[in-house]
């Protein structure tokens, strides 16, 4: 299994693998920001966007694979105002459902603390539906919860979750 920032080119190369694991952890569950039914112009729309994010230095994307699989992937929104050189966003944590209970989900987010650290940033936050696999994932990894909003997030089914916030300096 190899880690790594990939490239808003690579992105592009990687959108059917990119596809496949958005959709994948969506229809697994996962509440990232997509509802079902999830239509592939939805998906095509959003890698875009990543890509171009990336691509304008706002965004780091970290992806696992296996050989040419893409076992999971990781954000980093950099906040771009002048008053925030120093933070960041960790978003869309996913791995693949073939791939899971491997200590990959650690993997990946070590390997985003240190995009994070190697381009200045040494606050992220984040959120996740509270009480879900992941919430015990970031409190397992040192993550701060700051506390809790009802109603905040949606599950792919559209049914309302409440969220908690958490944050992480990094030393």
């Amino acid at each position: 299994m190899t880690l790594g920032v990939v490239s808003a080119e690579e992105i592009e190369r990687l959108r059917p693998q990119l596809r496949e694991l958005v959709r994948d952890s969506v229809e697994d569950g996962a509440s990232i920001g997509f509802v079902l039914p999830l239509a592939d112009d939805v998906l095509d729309t959003y890698l875009s966007q990543v890509r171009d994010e990336v691509g304008r230095g706002t965004r780091i994307v970290v992806v696992a694979r296996d050989g040419e699989l893409v076992d999971g992937m990781v954000h980093l929104a950099l906040v771009p105002w002048p008053n925030a050189p120093h933070r960041a966003e960790l978003q869309k944590l996913l791995v693949h459902t073939r791939a899971r209970r491997r200590g990959l989900a650690t993997r990946l987010m070590e390997e985003a603390e240190r995009a994070a650290r190697e381009h200045g940033r040494t606050l992220l936050v984040l959120d996740t539906i509270t009480g879900t696999d992941a919430y015990g994932l970031y409190r397992k990894l040192g993550w701060s919860e700051v506390g809790e909003i009802p109603g905040y997030a949606g599950w792919p089914s559209g049914e309302l979750a409440p969220t908690t916030i958490f944050f992480k300096h990094l030393v």
